[in-house]
């Protein structure tokens, strides 16, 4: 429709990875990391976010509106190159053929990520969201005399949960996000698109789930050694108040499973209902006949509603 951006447009083949926290996202980047075509600086990158604020500068931009009154398709068309341009002014540093960008942001703009980058492919780290909470808090007990960056240190594992899981909280904000993913339409070509990357799959058989996702993205199969990886900085943990660790090691060990208030598991588990379903439906058998919704959590998703699609194997 606008023939200045009717190509790609990008020098790189972008690889984003977003999800959940707690959910593998920096294991999984290394992981890229080792695939020789494969850039990938291991932690969060800022782009996402910079393009949300280059998206409010311009909209706000009078000089810029009133091109659009005179010319809209040649000033959009603009607007579309500028932002490629941007995306490959970050990406310039490497000669690789991928680049691996992670920030949580990116499912929430999956639309507007496959308007500049149509052939983009998304990977989605999740984990079972009472385990999410359960690897949260058992870092804060860690760290008692550190509060959270939104001041959540002296309510109890409920009101915790209650913040962390909101809409905008968190983990509530990319379950949302998860969430609307069912609202678009099959045929607009982005969910065959986004892989869903398991945490549970991933730490305890890497090997085979790696070489599934090569095997999607199309490209080759790379060796990986769970016991010997290699080991680069990872992102600041000062910033998250060291509640949200980010640490990568040479060895791969599966976690230990946390204990949460069987209240607690039963809240996240009914309000979150259709993510089991779909991700983990042999997840909790004990809880599948059970009905109803206590308060806090909320998503505004009954048990009874559809899923997401699960672009999982």
């Amino acid at each position: 429709m606008i023939s200045s951006a009717s190509h790609n447009g990008l020098n790189k083949h972008m690889l984003y990875v977003t999800g959940l926290p707690r959910a593998g996202s920096t294991l999984l980047c290394q992981l890229l990391g080792i695939h020789p075509d494969m850039y990938s600086i291991g932690h969060s990158s800022p782009l996402a976010n910079l393009l949300e604020q280059l998206r409010h500068g311009l909209s706000d931009s009078p000089f810029l509106l009133a091109q659009l009154d005179v010319d809209f398709e040649l000033a959009y068309g603009r607007i579309v190159n500028a932002f490629r341009g941007f995306i490959n002014g970050w990406t310039e540093e490497t000669e690789k053929s991928i680049v691996v960008d992670k920030n949580r942001s990116w499912l929430g703009m999956v639309q507007t990520v496959q308007l500049l980058d149509p052939n983009f492919r998304m990977l989605v780290c999740v984990r079972d969201p009472i385990q999410i909470l359960g690897s949260i808090e058992n870092q804060h007990q860690k760290t008692l005399l550190l509060d959270f960056p939104d001041h959540m240190a002296p309510n109890s594992t409920w009101f915790r949960g209650d913040a962390l899981f909101s809409n905008g909280g968190v983990v509530g904000a990319p379950l949302r996000a998860i969430e609307n993913l069912q609202d678009i339409p099959d045929d607009c070509g982005i969910k065959e698109r986004i892989f869903f990357v398991i945490f549970e799959r991933l730490v305890n058989n890497p090997v085979e789930e790696m070489s599934k996702i090569f095997k999607w993205l199309g490209v080759t199969d790379c060796v990986i050694n769970p016991t010997a990886l290699p080991v680069k900085p990872h992102e600041s943990d000062s910033y998250y108040r060291y509640k949200y660790r980010h640490a990568t090691r040479s060895k791969i060990q599966p976690p230990k499973l946390h204990r949460i208030s069987p209240r607690i598991v039963k809240e996240i588990f009914y309000k979150y209902r259709w993510f089991y379903d779909s991700l983990y439906p042999d997840a909790y058998p004990e809880l599948r006949g059970g009905q109803g919704e206590g308060p806090g959590y909320g998503t505004g998703t009954s048990a009874g509603e559809p899923s997401p699609p699960a672009a999982t194997p």
